[in-house]
């Protein structure tokens, strides 16, 4: 028996536990399909964010961050603490924890919107009548229909070709999350988000962390005067990061792993590893959605092909998130998950691309929103800069953090804001400020006439956009 709704929504990741809800909350009846499992085989809605990406990595970030500061900083706080151990097990736990509590907020929440979760596998069918058909496989076997459907898989972690992921010696960021004990060397290729914080993580418990990145710049998407402070930082710290590597031949062993590869001088080296995390991209999840089935178009990359609005070729079918083009953040799922809904409404959901903001969670953090400097100069932009540095920050001194700086740029003529780069504590709520102003066309004028608390981080951010003027009043 075929079960009818409004709106389908094939998965709970960011994109589509968010595109359910707003689409309930417009009045709409609706339906959530989703696979994902728990350790019980009970549902895990959430996607990879909840599930194996940035909620469980925050959790491991927060828990590394503090046995470090209890072994590395506590005395200069007066705090004596001897033989601290890190209970590798306990920290997993408490991870695992902090999932389960995010699960199942979002099956509260599909129960507070009335939303009919299916726990299972979503394919597309053929319509009946016109009408578009989804199929639950799985834990859950069902038939639904609806005259609108949005696609919200995710995507998954790139392997590297002719080494596949055994999650045991060859890590993705699910394996990456689950290490039972810290491994005394840890190799990772990419200096992506992921690789650096999970190598971070490791890092802090003791691990020996080496990251081989083909790249010849560290953090090539970033401004690069916040990527070479953030890499004085990490080098700081023991992170060893080469640049500029060619990998060749992995081998896997029963413990361990062994990579080749070619440096930047042109010289063989070779990493022995107990374990490897790969990060070098991820893939969008399309298969198994049986797109053939409505004719929904693909590019090269496994993408759904969509629109400005989000509409795919498909009549009715829509599609967000990682699955479609455009960075692969959580947040920028979520923006479009509701924008869809309310398109289906009659509204004009909205998302500007331009101020989606980037967080890596390092230590230093690192976010920004808007164009670096070489994109500026890339694209004959006329622009000043504005800098400061958190060592003249008043508060990062009471906190013992006084690594990084925000960095502000704004259009040569109008001062308008074109963006704002910040390495250093709390960048990722920093940055909050940087978004809403890029938002609303402010100038860095703006920023420097608003009155900020004393003593706060945000200090830093008001100094910079003083200094776009040359005339920041700490530094």
């Amino acid at each position: 028996m075929t079960q009818a709704f409004d709106v389908i929504v094939i998965g709970a990741g960011p994109g589509g536990y968010i595109a359910a809800i707003r689409a309930a909350q417009l009045g709409f009846k609706v339906a959530c399909v989703d696979a994902w499992k728990n350790a019980s085989g009970g549902p895990a809605p959430g996607g990879t964010c909840t599930n194996v990406g940035c909620i469980p990595s925050k959790a491991l970030l927060q828990s590394s961050e503090h046995y470090d500061q209890a072994r590395n900083h506590f005395a200069e706080h007066g705090i004596s603490a001897t033989g601290v151990k890190m209970d590798v097990a306990q920290m997993l736990a408490r991870k695992d924890s902090v999932v389960q509590q995010n699960n199942d907020g979002i099956l509260y929440l599909f129960k507070k919107n009335k939303i009919s979760f299916f726990h299972g596998h979503g394919a597309l069918a053929a319509p009946v009548d016109g009408v578009h058909q989804v199929t639950v496989s799985g834990a859950t076997e069902a038939t639904l229909s609806a005259p609108q459907i949005i696609i919200a898989t995710g995507s998954s972690a790139r392997a590297l070709p002719g080494t596949p992921f055994d999650e045991v010696n060859v890590l993705s960021n699910d394996g990456a999350l689950r290490v039972g004990a810290v491994p005394k060397k840890l190799a990772l290729i990419g200096s992506g988000v992921i690789g650096l914080e999970m190598g971070s993580v490791w890092r802090r418990l003791g691990a020996d962390v080496t990251i081989l990145e083909g790249l010849p710049t560290f953090l090539g998407a970033v401004d690069q005067q916040i990527a070479k402070e953030a890499k004085k930082a990490f080098d700081k710290q023991g992170l060893k990061i080469e640049l500029g590597v060619q990998v060749g031949e992995i081998k896997v062993a029963k413990k361990g792993v062994s990579v080749a590869y070619t440096n930047a001088k042109g010289e063989a080296q070779t990493l022995d590893a107990d374990k490897l995390i790969v990060s070098i991209g991820r893939v969008p999840n399309t298969a198994g959605l049986n797109a053939a089935a409505v004719g929904l178009a693909l590019d090269e990359r496994g993408a759904v092909v969509v629109d400005a609005d989000c509409k795919t070729n498909v009549p009715g079918i829509w599609a967000v998130g990682d699955v479609v083009r455009g960075p692969m953040l959580a947040h920028k799922a979520e923006e479009e998950g509701v924008a869809v809904a309310e398109r289906i409404a009659g509204q004009h959901g909205h998302v500007n691309f331009n101020t989606v903001p980037w967080v890596i969670y390092t230590s230093p953090e690192i976010a920004w929103v808007g164009r670096t400097e070489q994109q500026l100069k890339a694209d004959g932009v006329a622009y000043k800069a504005g800098t400061f540095p958190f060592l003249a920050n008043g508060l990062a001194r009471a906190l013992g953090d006084t690594t990084g700086m925000v960095k502000f740029l704004a259009d040569a003529v109008t001062d308008e804001i074109l963006g704002v780069h910040i390495v250093g504590p709390m960048a990722s709520e920093l940055i909050a400020e940087a978004v809403v102003a890029m938002e609303f066309r402010a100038s860095s004028e703006d920023i420097a006439r608003i009155c900020h608390a004393h003593p706060s981080l945000s200090e830093a951010t008001k100094e910079a956009a003083l200094a776009v003027d040359k005339r920041a009043l700490n530094f």
